[in-house]
């Protein structure tokens, strides 16, 4: 989870949340919530409002909005239109029941912490991120950290075999190699295979990545 919340994050906007994230994670007391029916939505994340469903979510939940009506709310609020911002307010807080909304009031929660929850929506909404993509990006960077932890040359081996045609590229990361401590060979016809390999303890040098020779030759 604390994978996930950092890649939603770490980008301008959300930016400003990281101190109170970071805060709020060692000293979890500290956390207070505006309407206890919050907690359940936003405790993953400590009190903060990171993700678009985490917003979706305070809609369905305390306003009483369906799926629909809340994901076009967030949607509306992302794009910053705001006389539909400001039109829907008194709905959040009073409902509206043309559209078979209750409202946050019927529900249970003051009106000030209904309107304090809905500034505090607005602060945040516009910058959200999607959870489901923060998800998929967490994984791949946990999966990604643990190969290089624990076998450091294929994983290095690889990364330079997928950057064989960048010059520069190719420089960087053998010099991470060397800082890591990993030796990278350099090509032979008798070792070098055409990627980048692991062989005995070091890198071997793909004969893909020797400049002006590679692949066309």
């Amino acid at each position: 989870e604390d994978l996930i919340a950092v890649t939603a994050l770490y980008r301008p906007g959300p930016m400003d949340s990281i101190p109170k994230f970071i805060a709020s994670k060692h000293n979890p007391q500290s956390v207070k919530y505006t309407d206890p029916a919050l907690e359940p939505i936003l405790s993953v994340t400590y009190g903060v409002m990171v993700y678009q469903e985490q917003v979706i979510d305070i809609f369905r939940t305390l306003g009483g909005y369906s799926l629909p009506q809340a994901d076009n709310i967030r949607r509306a609020i992302s794009k910053k239109k705001q006389a539909v911002i400001e039109a829907e307010r008194q709905t959040f807080v009073h409902g509206d029941p043309e559209r078979g909304i209750c409202g946050a009031v019927a529900n249970g929660v003051p009106e000030k912490a209904a309107n304090e929850i809905y500034d505090q929506i607005l602060d945040f909404a516009s910058y959200a991120f999607n959870k489901a993509h923060a998800v998929c990006y967490a994984q791949v960077a946990y999966e990604t950290a643990y190969l290089k932890c624990h076998y450091p040359r294929e994983y290095m081996a690889a990364l330079l075999t997928s950057e064989m045609s960048n010059q520069e590229k190719l420089l960087k990361y053998i010099s991470c190699c060397k800082d890591m401590g990993i030796d990278v060979v350099q090509p032979s016809v008798n070792a070098s295979q055409r990627s980048f390999s692991a062989r005995e303890g070091k890198v071997v040098f793909g004969l893909g990545g020797i400049k002006n020779v590679g692949d066309s030759a």
